[in-house]
């Protein structure tokens, strides 16, 4: 079992992780807007892309999916299945 699966608060962590990424990734984005010609933010989006996808890959993983987007459809449809992580048994 990896760090993000223990019960002292791993799934908060790890989402919070999710949120500081993806709100870097949102300035960046913003950023490369108004400079779409600065290799350097264009290289740091990329570095951030990557550790988005790994941050919630381990959370899909770990907790279930964040969005339809994260979802498994081998089995069938089954996206509301489990608490979606806005509700207050998700995030126990």
């Amino acid at each position: 079992m990896n760090g993000y699966c223990n019960n002292d608060g791993g799934k908060k962590a790890l989402f919070d992780q999710i949120n500081e990424v993806s709100f870097a990734l949102d300035d960046l984005r913003l950023y490369l807007d108004t400079h779409p010609d600065c290799a350097e933010a264009l290289a740091l989006f990329s570095e951030y892309m990557d550790k988005r996808a790994e941050l919630v890959g381990k959370y899909t993983e770990n907790y279930g999916p964040l969005d339809s987007y994260c979802l498994n459809t081998s089995g069938g449809w089954n996206w509301n299945s489990a608490p979606m992580p806005w509700m207050k048994e998700a995030n126990k």
